[in-house]
């Protein structure tokens, strides 16, 4: 099995994080499929070897999806996100698993590999039992059984200038004999690299560096008293919203929120999001009186700069990118998923093989 390129279908894919970092880790990625646009235009504009279909997935037959090795699904997060409507699986959105699952049975993927929000790891089905719960014992049941193991990562414990978690599940088929292992941290938090000021150096005349989104009337007035490393509580009462002078009256009521996060060049940026607002997304340039840029966020998600975003307008850059898997990680999971399947006996590969023949990893 070594040096052979698994092959890879890749499903809500996004604009390309995670899709980008299997590439980068010795993976193809054959075929995707994006329903939003302005994600599928930079996907298509960055990866160019890959057949991405824009559209629907219940709306895609299976038979119209290609044979592969990986099966990679970031399903749509809103349903679960701690930061959205908390509807969980009575969500329509929430029922995209099942599509997942759907692809899964038909093609037999030798490994299976899904990233969520961490707030999938309490979501609860309408039953009360835990969502986590229901993923593992679906994949466990679809013949011929996947072996599931998930964990909550932290993106800067693998090198992304970023405190972004998500959970990552990768599934093993049980024919393989053995359940994956997820690779020790690469780095600590105290890595002068995973800092904003490494982040941001050396950004000038790069592609998207221009593309800065304006900030409100209102976040145009509060932020020059906000200083670097500081937050909304470095703004004078006096200069307040109301809204802020009811929060500031009672903090202990509001838990003490942390609004308008201006992170310094000395640490660690918090979690760029896809609505990229200064109020709860840290999201404010250290030094100077903006939001960073387009590129400067793709940097913070460790796009490398030759990643183009020609997204139409600017809220949907920064939204692909807020979405996005940072590829580094995908990468470093790529890797070990490619490591471990290396190491299995290739008799055991082939009687693998010869149970289902419709799988073209030897193509």
């Amino acid at each position: 099995m070594k040096n052979k390129r698994f092959k890879v279908v890749s499903l809500f894919s996004g604009c390309g994080g995670l899709d980008l970092g299997l590439e980068q880790a010795g993976m193809d990625v054959i075929w995707a499929n994006e329903i939003d646009a302005n994600a599928a235009e930079t996907y298509r504009h960055n990866m160019s070897n890959t057949t991405i279909i824009e559209g629907d997935i219940k709306e895609i037959h299976v038979d119209d999806i290609p044979n592969c090795d990986i099966l990679a699904a970031g399903f749509p997060c809103q349903p679960f996100s701690s930061a959205g409507s908390r509807k969980g699986v009575s969500d329509k959105r929430g029922t995209l698993f099942e599509e997942a699952i759907r692809v899964i049975e038909s093609k037999n993927p030798l490994v299976v590999v899904f990233e969520n929000v961490r707030g999938i790891l309490s979501t609860k089905n309408l039953d009360g039992s835990l969502l986590l719960d229901s993923i593992v014992k679906t994949l466990d049941d679809i013949i011929p059984g996947y072996c599931v193991n998930y964990k909550l990562i932290k993106a800067s414990s693998y090198g992304v200038p970023q405190e972004r978690y998500r959970v990552i599940f990768v599934a093993v088929r049980k024919d393989l004999g053995f359940t994956y292992e997820f690779p020790a941290p690469t780095h600590n938090k105290n890595e002068k690299e995973l800092t904003v000021g490494a982040a941001l150096k050396n950004v000038k005349n790069l592609p998207n560096q221009e593309d800065i989104w304006e900030f409100s009337p209102q976040s145009k007035k509060l932020i020059p008293f906000i200083k670097e490393g500081g937050s909304w509580k470095d703004i004078p009462y006096s200069e307040l919203p109301p809204r802020l002078k009811r929060i500031k009256d009672n903090m202990k009521k509001y838990r003490a929120p942390n609004f308008y996060r201006r992170f310094s060049r000395d640490e660690i940026n918090g979690t760029i999001t896809a609505a990229a607002t200064p109020e709860n997304c840290g999201i404010i340039h250290p030094t100077e009186n903006r939001r960073y840029s387009v590129r400067e966020i793709a940097r913070f998600q460790s796009f490398p700069d030759d990643f183009v975003f020609v997204a139409k307008s600017l809220s949907a850059k920064y939204r692909v990118i807020g979405n996005a898997v940072p590829p580094l990680l995908g990468k470093v999971i790529g890797e070990s998923i490619i490591g471990q399947l290396n190491a299995i006996e290739e008799g055991k590969l082939f009687d693998a093989m010869d149970r289902y023949k419709q799988l073209s990893l030897f193509d």
